[in-house]
């Protein structure tokens, strides 16, 4: 007598409000199994267990606790809760169509370093989320902001360097540049495909190598490989937080599906980092009397190819600006700590600017004295 070595499912599969349904082995769905409310579960301590089949399953509640990994050969729904207990939820990277769908509000609990998505998570109706995806025991996770809901957005990360993808039909040479001051990570990237104008979050760790894109932290930057032009272009940088050992950074806003893929950059290591230049310390009192109101660089004309940081005492950048032109007057730009578009209390800040053009990039001190209610 042989023993069943999975289950097939031919026919029309409902679980209930408090129904609970746990299988140990291999899943075949051709079938109905998309009007679940209560629990499906799958658990295994020794063999991976795979679900598959030519019907899509969607469940309310759906657990994994399987130590030799969980492998989704058609797209699983999920409707309420995902509880990652043990082993990873693999899919394919060769077909992003083939994933895990978080609906609507659902949410999940549990990820972590061998309990994530090993390939393509994706979201359905959602405007924010964090696709808790990696690779090779390391979670990575890709977190987006969309400034309306996404009917369907996906994501997945690779460990790998973009100049020779694994499953991708063309190549993104990390030499191709929009302009010589950009560098490009060698060792990592995100695919996330989404229709809607958006800002992602970015992390990274140790094997990330971050130390190798910028002399600064605040020189990183999130990195797109336009679809149009075929090159690595600048996608900004609005919060960065950590070192250059583990962290995350937030882009500026732009269209995922413009970009084939995404990974972090930074400034080229060409920039001379300076420290007895003309470029000072500067005194700023904006109370509108017409002196010192606003920060102005001396010499920034020379280089409109620039980029502005300013930090409060914390290192929370507070002030980011592209192509600065002495325009700061004290009101924050950044959302964080403080509000955006808020005036910035009395204190010392510090500022970097690169000046791109000149291949200068500078640290001085900004000594702010207004909106003391602040």
């Amino acid at each position: 007598m042989t023993a069943q070595d999975a289950v097939h499912n031919y026919g029309n599969i409902q679980v209930h409000n408090s129904g609970i349904v746990g299988f140990h082995m291999d899943v075949i769905n051709n079938g109905a199994f998309n009007q679940n409310r209560g629990l499906v579960g799958f658990y295994s301590i020794d063999k991976p267990i795979t679900i598959s089949g030519k019907s899509n399953p969607v469940f309310y509640d759906f657990e994994v606790a399987v130590d030799n990994d969980f492998y989704v050969d058609n797209t699983v729904g999920v409707l309420n809760n995902a509880n990652l207990i043990s082993g990873n939820i693999v899919t394919s990277r060769a077909s992003s169509e083939v994933n895990i769908n978080f609906l609507n509000d659902s949410f999940y609990i549990g990820e972590g370093d061998n309990t994530k998505v090993d390939g393509y998570a994706a979201i359905s109706k959602k405007t924010e989320f964090t696709f808790p995806i990696g690779q090779n025991g390391k979670i990575r996770p890709l977190s987006i902001a969309s400034v309306r809901s996404n009917d369907y957005a996906k994501s997945a990360y690779y460990f790998e360097d973009p100049s020779t993808p694994s499953v991708f039909r063309a190549s993104f040479n990390t030499a191709i540049k929009e302009n010589e001051f950009l560098s490009v990570s060698e060792y990592e990237f995100w695919h996330l495909e989404s229709s809607i104008p958006s800002k992602v979050t970015l992390t990274w760790n140790e094997q990330s190598n971050t130390n190798l894109l910028g002399d600064f932290i605040t020189d990183l930057k999130v990195v797109g490989w336009n679809v149009i032009n075929k090159e690595w272009v600048n996608l900004g940088s609005t919060n960065i937080e950590g070192d250059f050992s583990n962290g995350a950074i937030t882009s500026e806003e732009f269209i995922p599906n413009d970009y084939e893929i995404i990974t972090i950059g930074g400034n080229s290591d060409i920039l001379e980092t300076l420290e007895n230049i003309t470029l000072a310390n500067y005194y700023m009192t904006p109370n509108g009397d017409g002196i010192n109101d606003f920060l102005v660089i001396e010499g920034v004309e020379n280089s409109l190819n620039n980029t502005l940081q300013i930090f409060n005492r914390y290192g929370i950048m507070v002030f980011s600006k592209k192509n600065y032109y002495n325009e700061f007057n004290g009101i924050s730009n950044v959302s964080g700590v403080i509000s955006k578009n808020t005036g910035l209390s009395s204190g010392i800040y510090y500022y970097i600017i690169t000046l791109n053009d000149l291949d200068i990039k500078h640290q001085g001190y900004l000594y702010l004295t207004t909106y003391d209610k602040n």
